[in-house]
């Protein structure tokens, strides 16, 4: 090769690799700084795509996680109450109970029977409650005023979707207790099911609707409670499922933050190598280019 003054094709080299040696070392800080292997599209198109979709399913997984714990607190705001209501069924059957004392007098049953009346409306206030401006019990099965509920024959629930799929994938069917079908019954005398408002109930809403307490006999109460226990037996298996299903979806949520873990996350151990070769590079190209660039003084010589 000719000793020319105007083009020097070793600098150029040099300067060449120098830029490549420098943009190298650049995206090594770059990626330690950040702790991400993919900082631009350009770096891994693909596995930048299937981040953003991993990440995506992430983010759905922690709205179901947070969907299902509300859902829990809704099912132990329901149980509570359910709880309460069975307190009161029990003290309603022991005034029953005090009320048939044959040395009561009239006074005295009168006396417990104003107990026995606002025992109701508290019964009734229970089964009207809600948690965060939703029912925690259902009091009508269809569409329309005229709709019934029966207890043991409708079931009213809603759905909680418990996988990052939304309504394509599992859900768990909370169920709205029907209390207050399942203190009502056919009548004083029957105590089987009965649509409510079509029926006896020991929920009443006002005083003038509550039943006497000579109305009904023990047998009434002990159904009452037998229904409330089944209420809280079905809310229990409920909550035990969505136990499970938030084990499950941490678990898959879990399992998705490694794989995109291993998609986006520089390996530091290797990529620290990689600053060392290119900063090395860097300087020895630094270097051969500042030798390079003193080639052409060798022509002085010959022109002196």
């Amino acid at each position: 090769m000719g000793l020319t003054i105007n083009t020097n094709p070793a600098a150029i080299r040099a300067s060449f690799n120098l830029a490549k040696n420098n943009q190298q070392l650049q995206k090594s800080l770059t990626r330690l700084s950040s702790g991400k292997r993919i900082i631009k599209p350009a770096d891994d198109a693909g596995g930048l795509a299937v981040s953003m979709k991993l990440n995506a399913s992430i983010s759905r997984m922690n709205a179901s996680i947070a969907n299902i714990q509300n859902a829990k607190s809704f099912g132990e705001v329901q149980d509570g109450a359910l709880s309460s209501a069975a307190v009161i069924i029990d003290r309603m059957a022991e005034l029953k109970s005090f009320s048939l004392d044959v040395l009561k007098s009239t006074t005295d049953v009168a006396n417990y029977n104003t107990e026995f009346k606002a025992l109701q409306q508290q019964l009734f206030q229970i089964s009207s409650e809600k948690f965060n401006g939703v029912s925690l019990f259902a009091t009508t099965q269809g569409v329309g005023n005229d709709s019934k509920a029966t207890f043991g024959t409708d079931n009213y629930t809603i759905s909680v979707f418990t996988s990052d799929r939304g309504d394509a994938g599992s859900k768990v069917s909370l169920n709205k207790a029907m209390l207050q079908a399942a203190v009502t019954f056919a009548s004083s005398s029957d105590a089987s099911a009965a649509a409510v408002g079509g029926g006896v109930t020991l929920a009443a809403s006002l005083a003038s609707t509550a039943i006497d307490i000579k109305t009904l006999g023990i047998s009434f109460f002990n159904k009452a409670l037998e229904n409330v226990a089944t209420l809280r037996a079905e809310n229990g298996a409920t909550m035990a499922r969505f136990g499970f299903a938030e084990d499950h979806l941490r678990l898959s949520k879990s399992n998705l933050e490694s794989a995109n873990s291993r998609i986006m996350d520089v390996d530091v151990a290797e990529e620290s190598t990689r600053l060392a070769k290119f900063n090395i590079l860097s300087q020895a190209s630094a270097a051969m280019l500042a030798q390079a660039n003193l080639t052409p003084n060798s022509a002085l010589m010959l022109l002196g």
